[in-house]
């Protein structure tokens, strides 16, 4: 997909989550940072995890996933949000992740912007509707936490 219709297409995929598509693409063009406030909970849920265990599991997930859904990143990186299909935050046991789900907002930008404001797309939607498998996302995590895989690390190879 080529990248303007690419833009066209998460841009419209990510308004179909509003109560009103058509305002917030309005909202989008007219707000000077380039956000827009959009309900969890229908078309995806967010689950926000500390950089420390984002980025790791980003990585990890990157490696065994064979397609990762959009990730933000807020003010100076110190969260990743993955999203996530609509229900898995009321499912969602693991302890130290924040869940957005029905009843909550999330700032999001356009996604074919460069990032000029406090929140960014670490990978940004593409328009089809993916999103992170929550199974993955977990496993990627607790791999993520287990540290670096190396034969230097006890009880690996080596």
């Amino acid at each position: 997909m080529s990248g303007d219709a690419g833009t066209r297409s998460a841009l419209e995929w990510l308004a179909s989550a509003a109560p009103d598509p058509e305002i917030c693409r309005r909202e989008w063009e007219r707000n000077p940072l380039g956000v827009s406030l959009l309900p969890a909970g229908r078309v995806w849920d967010v689950l926000i995890l500390p950089s420390g265990l984002g980025y790791p599991a980003l990585d990890v997930l990157g490696r065994r996933a064979d397609r990762i859904g959009p990730v933000l990143a807020d003010f100076g990186g110190g969260r990743l949000g993955f999203f996530v299909p609509p229900g898995t935050v009321a499912g969602w046991l693991a302890g130290g992740v924040r869940g957005a789900g029905p009843g909550t907002w999330i700032v999001v930008p356009h996604p074919g912007r460069p990032a000029s404001g406090g929140v960014r797309w670490i990978v940004p939607p593409d328009g089809t509707g993916t999103l992170t498998d929550p199974v993955a996302l977990e496993l990627s995590m607790h791999e993520a936490a287990a540290g670096p895989a190396g034969e230097d690390r006890p009880g690996r190879g080596g």
